[in-house]
């Protein structure tokens, strides 16, 4: 599996895996909408583009999660497929091509919300495979 849960007391703590950086960034992408709502009701419909600038992967990774919570409580839009492309020059750059479609709470199961992510816990080994751990305040 691509993510997981890890325990934790009154929050959601995630594992992510990925063989290439995008490929963990697109996993934590759906670790978040399947957080939300049940990802396998979604279908792939329509797209949306995320585009993110940052100093560092741990900034990057805090504003990739922001930005999908954005996209799926704020939009209602529940992405499927996260095709993510890093790259640095100087600084990170992302942007993201997601697939899915308008969140519909007959068709979507409503799992929780989240509230952001957090730094607290945040952790990216940027080894083979990446491994990234991090926390969303629910």
């Amino acid at each position: 599996m691509a993510y997981r849960d890890l325990d934790h007391m009154t929050d959601a703590f995630i594992e992510v895996v990925g063989n290439t950086m995008d490929e963990a960034f697109g996993n934590a992408g759906i670790s978040v909408v399947d957080t939300i709502v049940d990802i396998k009701s979604v279908e792939n419909k329509e797209d949306r583009e995320i585009e993110i600038h940052a100093n560092d992967l741990k900034n990057l990774l805090y504003s990739w999660l922001e930005e999908v919570i954005i996209l799926t409580i704020t939009d209602g839009f529940a992405g499927k497929v996260f095709n993510v492309k890093i790259t640095k020059n100087g600084t990170y750059h992302l942007l993201a091509k997601v697939s899915g479609e308008e969140i519909n709470f007959v068709k979507h199961h409503f799992k929780m919300e989240i509230k952001s992510p957090t730094y607290h816990l945040m952790e990216i080994i940027d080894e083979k495979p990446v491994l990234m751990r991090f926390l969303l305040d629910l």
